[in-house]
């Protein structure tokens, strides 16, 4: 990791740090359950950290608008649960051994109490979010796991299949990414009493922020480094799944490069990564993606220009740089 990409980290997460423990305690305290195996594999999932991006959006975006209450730390953990959810249940979709540096919950517990947990922490959502009686905020949380699980299933009948195009794979980084981006942002700002035309505009950054972190991630699958990553390097590839520089070697490479993809998603052979990756990279499909990933973090920048200057606009518009500049 870059210094500036740390120092960009280190400075968001100072401008939150006493949200975010509030966060982290709302967190433990519901997820707390009678059912023994549930409280160990969710405790075994959430204590593996990761990024946290999505409750950080919630504060932000709060914060930015002058939020004063409370009610922000709940819906963080909401948006933080369903993201969580949507892990255990791509893992056990994904056959993935490997998430965040550790095993994944399926491949340590099994995929039926993989499920299961992670319908535990979808309905626990559900419940925060009545507890909180605000209409709007249950019509953004539940469209949004609709869309997401909706964007889930474009994605399996996407799997090994070579002729899926470019604007049918944005589609899915739109439903199962980038839309609870954007409801994260959208709550931030409605929570703190946001007109309608800004939280809008909130969504807008988040939903562009979560294609630049989704197009960066598409990225480091070829380009990255799995200890830092977290995960083993060309499991998108051994998934059979067609992502963006894939797609754009299919429509720009050579004829032999073509069909080297195209027998790699319809038989996720990994054994051809180190090919893949060859292609990918002196074709310029990597460097493709990351600017596409480039363009997504500028227009998420430039939604929330209207924001009045302050620490939680900028660590919003270090968000946007982190999104692109990460390598993990």
């Amino acid at each position: 990791m870059s210094a500036a990409t740390q120092h960009a980290q280190n400075t968001i997460a100072q401008s939150i740090a006493t949200d975010m423990d509030a966060v982290n305690a709302v967190i433990r305290q519901r997820l707390h359950s009678e059912v023994s195996l549930v409280n160990q594999i969710a405790e075994y999932i959430i204590s593996a950290g990761g990024k946290r991006i999505r409750p950080v959006l919630v504060l932000l975006l709060a914060n930015a608008y002058g939020y004063r209450g409370t009610a922000h730390h709940e819906l963080a953990a909401v948006v933080e649960f369903i993201h969580t959810a949507t892990l255990l249940h791509d893992d056990v979709v994904d056959e993935s051994s490997m998430r965040r540096g550790r095993q994944t919950a399926n491949a340590l517990f099994g995929n039926a109490a993989s499920v299961l947990v992670g319908d535990f922490l979808y309905s626990r959502s559900f419940q925060m979010m009545v507890a909180l009686d605000d209409m709007r905020i249950m019509r953004i949380l539940s469209d949004a796991t609709n869309v997401i699980a909706e964007g889930e299933v474009l994605q399996l009948l996407n799997m090994h299949d070579p002729d899926v195009t470019h604007e049918s794979y944005l589609k899915v980084i739109r439903s199962k990414t980038a839309k609870l981006f954007e409801a994260a942002a959208e709550l931030g700002a409605l929570i703190a009493g946001a007109d309608d035309a800004q939280i809008e505009a909130a969504g807008e950054y988040g939903r562009s922020l979560g294609t630049a972190f989704q197009l960066i991630d598409d990225v480091l699958d070829y380009a990255g480094d799995a200890a830092e990553i977290g995960k083993n390097l060309g499991d998108d590839l051994r998934e059979g799944k067609p992502t963006l520089p894939l797609i754009w070697l299919m429509d720009h490479g050579t004829p032999e490069q073509r069909e080297l993809v195209r027998n790699c998603i319809e038989h996720g052979d990994e054994a051809q990564f180190e090919a893949v990756l060859a292609a990918v990279t002196s074709s310029g499909a990597l460097d493709y993606t990351r600017q596409q990933a480039e363009q997504a973090g500028k227009r998420a920048a430039e939604a929330i220009s209207g924001l009045p200057d302050s620490v939680y606009k900028s660590s919003l518009l270090q968000l946007c740089s982190f999104a692109v500049d990460r390598n993990h």
